[in-house]
C-alpha cells in the first residue's frame, strides 16, 4: 500500500510537467492572403511562422485551416468543428478582407469575430486578431469604419490586435501579384514581421 501511494505520489510530480511540455497548437483561420494564393506552397507567412517556431525551438503544432474567399461568416461557420478537431491553445483570425472586398455590411463582420473569439475563449484558446485596410475607392466612410472595426473589437473583448497585416506591403506595387491584391511571395517575410511580435509573446507566455 505504502509503495502504490509513493508511485502516486511520483505520478502526481510528473503529470504537470509533461503537459506543460505537450505540444501547443496555433490554428490559423484566414483568407487566401494566409492561403498562399498565387504563390508556391510553403513560401506564405503561415509557413515561414512555422519555420521560425522551430528555429526558436519553441513546441507547437501549426494547423493552417486558410480558405481562400473565406468570409467572416464561413470562418464562423466552420470555427466550431475546426477548435473540436484541434483544441487549439491560440488562434489566429485573418478575416475580413473578402467582406470588405464585397461591400458587406461592417457590424455583420464586426458580430461574426466577436462569435469566433467567444468560441475560442469557450474553447480555452486565446485570440490573436489580424487587421485589414479597404483600398481607397471603397469610399472613405466605408474604409474607415472597417479599418475602426478591428481597433474598436479587440479593446471590447480585449484580445490582442495586429492593426494591419500588409503594412510595407499594400503600398508597394511591385510586392503585389498582378490582381493589385495579393502579395508576392516576396512580400510574405514582412506579413510575418507584421505578425510574429504579438504571436510571439502570445505563444511564449501560454
Amino acid at each position: 500500500m505504502n509503495g502504490f501511494k509513493r508511485w502516486l505520489t511520483i505520478l502526481a510530480l510528473v503529470a504537470p510537467a509533461v503537459a506543460y511540455s505537450a505540444p501547443k497548437t496555433v490554428l490559423v483561420l484566414g483568407d487566401s492572403l494566409s492561403a498562399e494564393y498565387g504563390i508556391a506552397r510553403g513560401s506564405g507567412w503561415v509557413a515561414l511562422m512555422e519555420q521560425r517556431l522551430k528555429e526558436q525551438k519553441i513546441d507547437a503544432t501549426v494547423v493552417n485551416a486558410s480558405v481562400s474567399g473565406e468570409t467572416t461568416s464561413g470562418g464562423r461557420t466552420r470555427l466550431p468543428a475546426l477548435l473540436e478537431k484541434y483544441h487549439p491553445a491560440l488562434l489566429v483570425i485573418e478575416l475580413g478582407a473578402n467582406d470588405g472586398l464585397r461591400g458587406l455590411p461592417v457590424k455583420a463582420a464586426e458580430d461574426n469575430l466577436r462569435a469566433m473569439a467567444g468560441a475560442a475563449g469557450k474553447a480555452d484558446a486565446r485570440v490573436l486578431l489580424v487587421g485589414m485596410r479597404m483600398p481607397p475607392n471603397y469610399g472613405r466612410n466605408y474604409t474607415e469604419q472597417f479599418y475602426a472595426m478591428y481597433g474598436n473589437l479587440s479593446k471590447e473583448i480585449k484580445v490582442p490586435l495586429v492593426p494591419f497585416m500588409l503594412e510595407g506591403v499594400a503600398d508597394q506595387p511591385q510586392l503585389l501579384q498582378p490582381d493589385r491584391l495579393h502579395p508576392l511571395a516576396v512580400a510574405h517575410p514582412t506579413i510575418l514581421a507584421n505578425i510574429w511580435p504579438t504571436l510571439q509573446k502570445m505563444i511564449r507566455s501560454r
